[in-house]
């Protein structure tokens, strides 16, 4: 399966510069969290046959999945949630680092999520698996770096 919808800005400075923008719109966090869920609806699909337990990201308090294709130059990630608002916590994790190189990945920090004042608006759970999430992509980039 080919992820087509990341990236969508051409570095990941551009996606989190356009993430800040999009979320400084919103007057209130009952917008930015229904901006959340309506993202988390645009993931790509998830294949059924991947939700399965070598595919489960532990740490977060919701279900999550997430599948990592590619190599050094790309890697492209894919995941989903069963909840509404962590489905839309990966769409914008996505939108910074799938379809990016390993280097990209690694040299990227998640300065969004400060920038939208996420880190203020998260349940501690959701702030763990937030992190879990960043981790792993981290992670697999830097496996990839060996």
């Amino acid at each position: 399966m080919t992820d087509t919808t990341f990236p969508l800005e051409a570095t990941p400075a551009l996606a989190q510069a356009a993430i800040k923008e999009e979320f400084a719109f919103f007057g209130d966090w009952s917008e930015r969290y229904q901006y959340l869920i309506d993202l988390g609806r645009k993931l790509p699909p998830f294949p059924d046959a991947w939700k399965a337990e070598e595919h489960r990201l532990h740490g977060c308090q919701s279900l999550v999945w997430i599948v990592p294709q590619g190599n050094r130059d790309r890697l492209d990630f894919h995941a989903v949630s069963d909840s509404a608002i962590v489905s839309g916590l990966i769409f914008l994790a996505l939108r910074v680092y799938s379809g990016r190189s390993a280097e990209e990945i690694l040299a990227t920090e998640p300065d969004y999520i400060a920038d939208i004042g996420l880190a203020r608006h998260l349940s501690p759970t959701r702030s763990n698996g937030l992190a879990s999430l960043l981790a792993f992509i981290r992670d697999t980039a830097r496996s990839q770096q060996a």
